[in-house]
């Protein structure tokens, strides 16, 4: 599955959400204001959006249907502990459609390195030694997601000390890096991070709300933003 790593690859910016809830609803309006990529959640409570996600078998209706509405890059993020999906369900996830996972590098688990059809893609938060991440692409990893923003501080502007930061990763990594929007980012904040070198820029509720009309708004204004650039 090289839908993740072609989209990262192919467009100078890519326009990913991460939706407030696994709603097939919300997928198909993401993707007709022009999201390039869409991410889902289980065993997993989500700080920006409030929810709390549970298991696999809740959601694999909705997962068919959000699968069928498109063929672009459909992720994951697993758990939100590094005990949180079991390896049966782990296997689950490619037969279901899913391209990739995202999970933070301290909940993530041996089993997920190896032996599995999924682009791996991990976060960092605002603890982790931005140097390390250099050694990634040791174990075949796609992309990482820069959640380097402390809670106290979501849903705040962006700041040249984020994009500082950023670029520190896009240079350490050599990876595709991948920004979800902690901060309450805007439209004029395109320019800056395509020149940093992000690959992908990831909508959140912060930005997306919770409603169908606020993501579509959203996304809508996203996606001319980026439109504009290339």
């Amino acid at each position: 599955m090289a839908r993740l790593q072609n989209t990262l690859q192919n467009k100078p910016l890519s326009l990913f959400v991460s939706l407030p809830a696994n709603d097939a609803g919300l997928a198909k309006a993401a993707l007709e204001e022009g999201a390039d990529a869409l991410k889902v959640h289980i065993n997993v409570g989500h700080r920006a959006s409030g929810n709390h996600f549970g298991q696999l078998d809740d959601y694999v209706e909705a997962f068919q249907k959000i699968r069928k509405l498109f063929d672009g890059p459909l992720g994951l993020v697993p758990a939100g502990s590094i005990d949180g999906i079991s390896r049966s369900d782990w296997e689950r996830l490619a037969p279901l459609g899913f391209d990739y996972y995202s999970i933070y590098v301290h909940h993530l688990s041996s089993f997920m390195l190896n032996g599995h059809e999924l682009d791996m893609t991990f976060a960092i938060n605002e603890q982790y030694d931005l140097s390390l991440v250099q050694w990634a692409r040791s174990y075949g990893f796609t992309a990482l997601e820069a959640s380097i923003v402390p809670g106290t501080e979501y849903g705040t502007p962006l700041s040249f000390a984020d994009v500082l930061k950023y670029r520190t990763l896009v240079e350490h990594a050599q990876l595709p890096v991948i920004i979800p929007s902690q901060r309450k980012l805007v439209a004029e904040d395109m320019q800056v991070l395509r020149d940093t070198g992000v690959k992908a820029v990831m909508l959140g509720a912060i930005v997306v709300g919770h409603t169908e009309e606020q993501l579509r708004r959203a996304v809508s204004e996203f996606r001319n933003a980026i439109d504009r650039l290339t």
